[in-house]
């Protein structure tokens, strides 16, 4: 009897299926949720280029441009979140960087008191990267740094299966000028 059933190779290829159809379904998953997820870049990178030519004429609010921004991505899915950052600066030299100083005593370092810096973003103190900059949409011939961070529901049942998190985040980030439909006032030296 036990010959006869080693010998039997009916049904062999249910057990080789079974064991090849979860990996498979899971590799190809993967790939969608991946391909998803490019797409979704692909999405926010596009309404970002599209807000930053309807934002540059002049005329927009900043306001305007945040719901113009939001209701592109919102009109992709309905429970898409979407968070809009925009600092201006009035050269390239000054996005993402720290407020330039004139080192009186050649300590490459800012000392309050002593340094003279450019309030570019107008608060009355000398700022790092992460604080420099104007928020808003700046004036004429300014630089726009827009960042948009965007929460998309996943479209395949693998958070809990893998342990991915159920939304999928996205952001884009991109450096605009504004027309120069007016002039562009720069920051005097402070202490």
């Amino acid at each position: 009897m036990l010959r006869r059933l080693r010998a039997d190779e009916r049904g062999a290829y249910v057990v080789e299926l079974g064991l090849v159809i979860l990996p498979l379904t899971v590799v190809l998953l993967a790939m969608t949720d991946f391909g998803y997820r490019l797409y979704l870049g692909s999405v926010v990178e596009g309404a970002l280029q599209r807000t930053a030519r309807y934002a540059t004429i002049g005329t927009r609010a900043s306001g305007d441009v945040d719901t113009y921004l939001t209701k592109q991505l919102t009109a992709f899915g309905s429970n898409v979140t979407v968070k809009v950052d925009k600092k201006s600066y009035s050269q390239f030299s000054g996005v993402g960087k720290d407020e330039k100083y004139i080192d009186s005593n050649a300590n490459s370092v800012y000392d309050m008191g002593i340094d003279c810096y450019y309030d570019d973003n107008g608060n009355g103190v000398w700022d790092r990267a992460a604080t420099s900059g104007r928020t808003g949409l700046g004036g004429s011939d300014d630089l726009i740094y827009y960042t948009v961070t965007a929460r998309f529901p996943r479209i395949v049942p693998l958070t809990k299966f893998l342990g991915f998190s159920a939304e999928e985040t996205v952001s884009s980030n991109m450096v605009f000028r504004n027309q120069p439909f007016g002039s562009q006032s720069f920051p005097d030296c402070r202490k």
